[in-house]
């Protein structure tokens, strides 16, 4: 059973993971030499050894053992676990690239949008009923997208890839039964060859690592690193509805950063972010009033017996 205080150290751990991803996206400003499919590759291949000893200090190694059980005996698992990586590595490279080229408010509203196509998906994909809150949260959505359609004729592709490339990689861990941190674990390990080509492709790597850039790869991996253990740390303190209501504090910190970094929302786009911020407030909403009922459920509950 979760104590206040276990819920409140799950809180904390959490929130500090979502502000060292924010700190992260902006960390890309300190390496100018270096490209964001570089910046990608240095960070996958110096936190997957970070990664693979919090998996054998957490006790996740079964997880890997079962996963490479199932690529010897599964005739088509191998396949899907390619297919994964891919669209993982897609996400973690974009999150890289878009800071250092002016698409972070983009990849900021696809984060905002991303739990919504996620409830559609949900609905889609596995029959997953819709409450009031979520669908009065998919149509102030759909009002916000109208709005960019109307100005753009389109979204940009960065916002289309994380809200949509996201829920779709989700989709396929949940599918093939790989939705845990031993997946996570095996698509990183399966990227690590491109990782290495973007490191190799960015330039001699003994040209440009001085001890100043040496310092701030590590510091890179070093963010990566923090952020996920402290994610993975704070999961198992809170129960699922609390830990996705969670999720929507780093799409905020995110706008803050493409905003210190120079970006601006531009006055025809202030509709479409109040529109999904107003959706996203709804199912924050939502999730507080189920935390609060499953809260006060026992003591009512004890209070009708008497």
């Amino acid at each position: 059973m979760r104590t206040d205080s276990t819920t409140a150290a799950g809180v904390t751990l959490n929130v500090i993971a979502s502000a060292l991803f924010a700190l992260l996206f902006a960390y890309t400003a300190l390496l100018p030499a270096m490209e964001g499919g570089e910046i990608y590759g240095w960070r996958i291949l110096l936190t997957f050894p970070c990664l693979s000893l919090f998996i054998l200090w957490r006790g996740y190694g079964a997880q890997v053992a079962t996963l490479g059980r199932r690529l010897i005996t599964e005739r088509y698992f191998w396949a899907t676990r390619l297919v994964s990586a891919s669209m993982l590595g897609i996400q973690l490279w974009l999150f890289m690239w878009a800071p250092r080229n002016g698409q972070g408010l983009a990849v900021s509203l696809g984060y905002f949008m991303m739990p919504i196509t996620m409830v559609v998906i949900g609905r889609i994909a596995f029959g997953d009923r819709l409450s009031g809150f979520q669908k009065v949260a998919c149509l102030l959505a759909v009002a916000g997208i109208v709005n960019q359609l109307v100005i753009s004729q389109t979204l940009a592709w960065p916002t289309l890839t994380v809200c949509l490339g996201y829920p779709a990689y989700f989709w396929l861990r949940r599918k093939t039964d790989t939705n845990h941190i031993g997946g996570l674990w095996l698509d990183m390990l399966l990227s690590l060859p491109v990782c290495l080509y973007f490191i190799v492709d960015g330039g001699p790597m003994t040209e440009a690592l001085d001890a100043e850039a040496i310092a701030l790869v590590v510091g890179l991996g070093l963010l990566s690193a923090l952020a996920l253990g402290f994610q993975a740390l704070s999961a198992p303190l809170l129960n699922l509805s609390l830990f996705g209501l969670l999720v929507y504090v780093e799409p905020v910190l995110l706008l803050g950063v493409a905003l210190l970094l120079g970006e601006a929302i531009d006055a025809r786009e202030w509709p479409t972010y109040i529109a999904i911020w107003l959706a996203v407030t709804v199912l924050m909403v939502e999730g507080a009033r189920e935390l609060h009922n499953r809260r006060y459920a026992p003591e009512k509950s004890a209070h009708g017996a008497k």
